[in-house]
């Protein structure tokens, strides 16, 4: 039986499937519940509520191959009302894995990305940490391909502007 076959008998009420479905994208979502709350015991909250929260509405998923795209939403939206109900906003744990060699390059990198509004660090988050396609960020955020790619192109281009006025750009 295929993935796509699971997720339909998941969709359909099935709870083996929908128990295979979370166990084939458990480390995708747990690895984003870590980046936006910084904390294992956060991350695993998260992962509960989650889960419960993906099994009360599998049956409201009408693209089954989108179901990843669908949980990672689910996964970034109760981060984010988690975040804001704590009044703090963090820079993904992803970004302490890049290996630089000059700290302040990091330094600079984390405020550069700080700068930029939360719509605008998901997008980063989900293109460049979580390598999801245009296509599927189109689809979670309900915009064309288009609208992603310029956005895309307009944060790089912030974020290029301020390394460089910083002269941090020749380190990287």
């Amino acid at each position: 039986m295929g993935d796509l076959e699971i997720v339909k008998r998941a969709i359909a009420g099935d709870d083996e499937s929908f128990l295979l479905v979370m166990q084939v994208n458990k480390e995708g979502l747990y690895r984003t519940a870590f980046a936006f709350l910084r904390n294992e015991h956060d991350a695993l909250e998260a992962m509960q509520e989650v889960i419960y929260r993906a099994y009360k509405n599998m049956h409201k998923v009408k693209e089954p191959s989108y179901v990843k795209t669908w949980l990672t939403r689910i996964m970034m939206n109760y981060c984010q009302d988690q975040l804001k109900k704590k009044k703090r906003f963090t820079i993904n744990e992803t970004l302490n894995e890049i290996s630089i060699d000059d700290g302040t390059v990091q330094l600079e990198l984390q405020e550069a990305l700080k700068k930029l509004s939360e719509q605008e660090q998901q997008l980063v988050y989900m293109k460049y940490f979580q390598d999801t396609k245009i296509k599927d960020i189109a689809v979670m955020e309900n915009i064309p391909e288009g609208t992603v790619k310029s956005r895309l192109h307009k944060i790089l281009k912030t974020l290029r502007q301020h390394l460089t006025e910083k002269g941090e750009m020749d380190h990287v």
